[in-house]
């Protein structure tokens, strides 16, 4: 199973070493954040934009569709209490091609990325507290 582990940094920064890479995170002000970085949800954005971006730009590419100034736009909405991501819109641009008879294989690309399919299939996300007394007896 792959892991990726985030260690806290002090001062509401943290930093995630995930496939050999080191993402660092900052929380928002009023959670003690100083725009350091960028949110986890911020990141939960950009991981939907470039994951469709990549999918896209892949299929395009072999079927020889001109990927040059490829856009994905993501724009979504924040509620509070609770504090969630809603009403999700991602636009795909590109800019010097006609997909033709292509265009809705295309967005079947896009609605096939991993993110997308994660949280249409997800049905459990399992959070475990490991305490001081969980570590020592194991």
């Amino acid at each position: 199973m792959a892991v990726a582990i985030t260690r806290y940094q002090g001062e509401m920064l943290f930093e995630t070493e995930v496939g050999g890479q080191r993402i660092v995170t900052d929380v928002t002000p009023p959670m003690g954040g100083q725009g350091r970085a960028a949110t986890p949800p911020d990141l939960f954005v950009v991981s939907i934009g470039a994951c469709i971006a990549a999918f896209v730009a892949h299929y395009c590419e072999q079927q020889g569709i001109d990927t040059r100034d490829l856009r994905v736009e993501t724009a979504y909405e924040k509620t509070d209490k609770p504090a969630f991501l809603t009403d999700f819109r991602v636009d795909v641009h590109l800019p010097h091609e006609e997909c033709g008879d292509l265009h809705a294989a295309v967005e079947r690309v896009a609605e096939h990325c991993i993110i997308h399919e994660t949280l249409h299939h997800l049905k459990n996300l399992e959070i475990n507290i490991r305490d001081k007394s969980d570590l020592a007896a194991a």
